[in-house]
């Protein structure tokens, strides 16, 4: 079980949720599943519209999921993605500060996730 913890200027307050991490499941499908409103389009990792930015919580305990060639070409071509992030991604498999909701796979950590409610922005 994860605990995600999601956070915008367009909720009210914060919502905390808990994600069955054997499903599989990626930040947004977990979002819509709660009635959360993360701004997404093509739901396929091509465009940028469910851009996050992902606090990892549980200290030096990050599981996150490699990025998929077309979410770190997302990320490099909307400069989300400094160079020094994307060489830690591909040597130590530690995730990037901001990801594509649509794109990382919840995994057994408790993540705040932030977005801005603008299609892209974060």
């Amino acid at each position: 079980m994860a605990n995600i913890y999601f956070s915008s200027p367009i909720m009210k307050h914060n919502v905390k949720v808990e994600a069955i991490v054997g499903k599989r499941d990626t930040l947004l499908g977990v979002a819509r599943a709660n009635n959360i409103k993360i701004p997404f389009e093509c739901e396929d990792g091509e465009c940028g519209s469910c851009l996050v930015k992902v606090i990892h919580l549980d200290g030096a305990r990050i599981k996150g999921v490699t990025l998929t060639d077309k979410e770190r070409n997302v990320l490099k071509s909307i400069g989300k993605l400094p160079k020094s992030e994307d060489e830690r991604a591909l040597v130590k498999d530690i995730p990037p500060t901001y990801r594509l909701a649509c794109q990382t796979i919840v995994t057994d950590e408790d993540l705040l996730v932030e977005f801005s409610g603008d299609p892209g922005g974060s």
